[in-house]
This record gives structure tokens, C-alpha cells and sequence, in this order.
């Protein structure tokens, strides 16, 4: 019996990239933000979508934009329009 593959986010590359560019850091600097053993390397394959980053790496983002780990990987919601978000995560 195989494995299903389960869906991926369709925006989740997209969001990083907003993510980070609203932050104003440029990938190596949001990959030491990060506070994990990343490089710049990887934060550009999450963000082209062809490298699926780690929960470790989502939640990392998540805070630095001071949004749910939910905005990031739910295609249905949109990033808050000026981040990081006021008023702490939803």
C-alpha cells in the first residue's frame, strides 16, 4: 500500500518571500532571524517553493511576523497588510 502524498500550500513561497521582504531583511539575515541552522541557500528554496521548510522554520517566521503558523500555511488567509502584525498573533 503507498504513501498519498499530502498537498502542499500553493502560497506558502509566496508568503515567506512577503514575509521576509516586509521585514526588510534580505535572506541571510532572515535566515540567522531564524535562529536555526539555515543559510540563505534555503530560505530562497522555501521561498521558490522547492524546498518545503521544516515546522521549526515556519514557526520562526510566524513569530518574526507576529502572525499564526495558520496564516502562513492556509491558502484561504492572507498575510496581514503591514507586518510584523500589531496586536501579537490571532
Amino acid at each position: 500500500m503507498g504513501r498519498a502524498r499530502r498537498p502542499k500550500p500553493l502560497h506558502l513561497g509566496k508568503k515567506l518571500l512577503q514575509v521576509r521582504n516586509q521585514l526588510g531583511l534580505s535572506q541571510t539575515a532572515m535566515a540567522k532571524a531564524l535562529e536555526l541552522e539555515v543559510d540563505y541557500s534555503a530560505v530562497s528554496q522555501y521561498e521558490l517553493g522547492t524546498r518545503e521548510p521544516p515546522l521549526s522554520v515556519l514557526l520562526g517566521y510566524a513569530e518574526a511576523a507576529n502572525i499564526c503558523v495558520d496564516v502562513l500555511i492556509n491558502d484561504a488567509l492572507e498575510l496581514p497588510e503591514t507586518l510584523p502584525a500589531k496586536g501579537g498573533r490571532h
